[in-house]
């Protein structure tokens, strides 16, 4: 399969307000167009874009963004602050953005988003099964220490010598 997103997709997605996000700039390079011409399309069509498919993010949240991702750096100096889109969002894009580009690049992004809910499934799974584990474990040692302690515990009664008796005794 001829894919137009790298491997390296979960960098594109950042979490902000509880939702798991794309930043506007780097969208506008997946779809080969200007940031400025995809906030264009988004405001000529802004009822497409209610608050859980897009927001804009505060200035607290583009100066943590811009110090936890390098490849943004130059949003820091932008008097403008970056869009956030949602998987929904992101979805309503490709009916903005009608090009044969956007199409292919926004399938991507949806299975891009699907293998990241399946990742984080598969990680609180796992975290189940090592928790289940971890507790059987548990019982399995506090047995052994229980029977470890109860042998301890017992008095040793005095042996009966064996061999030859010596005066009597």
């Amino acid at each position: 399969m001829n894919s137009l997103i790298k491997p390296e997709y979960e960098i594109l997605i950042f979490q902000f307000r509880g939702f798991k996000v794309m930043i506007d700039a780097d969208l506008a390079i997946l779809y080969g167009v200007s940031t400025k011409a995809l906030k264009q399309q988004v405001k000529r069509n802004i009822e497409r874009f209610p608050e859980d498919f897009m927001f804009e993010l505060s200035k607290d949240e583009k100066d943590e963004l811009v110090t936890n991702c390098d490849r943004l750096a130059l949003l820091k100096h932008s008097s403008v602050n970056p869009l956030a889109f949602t998987e929904q969002g992101v979805s309503m894009l490709s009916s903005v953005l009608r090009s044969e580009k956007a199409i292919q690049i926004n399938i991507e992004i949806m299975r891009t988003f699907a293998r990241y809910r399946a990742l984080l499934r598969e990680n609180e799974e796992l975290k189940k099964e090592i928790l289940k584990l971890d507790a059987k474990l548990n019982q399995a040692f506090k047995f052994l220490l229980e029977k470890l302690d109860a042998l301890h515990q017992k008095t040793n009664e005095p042996r009966k010598p064996i061999g030859y008796k010596i005066n009597n005794k």
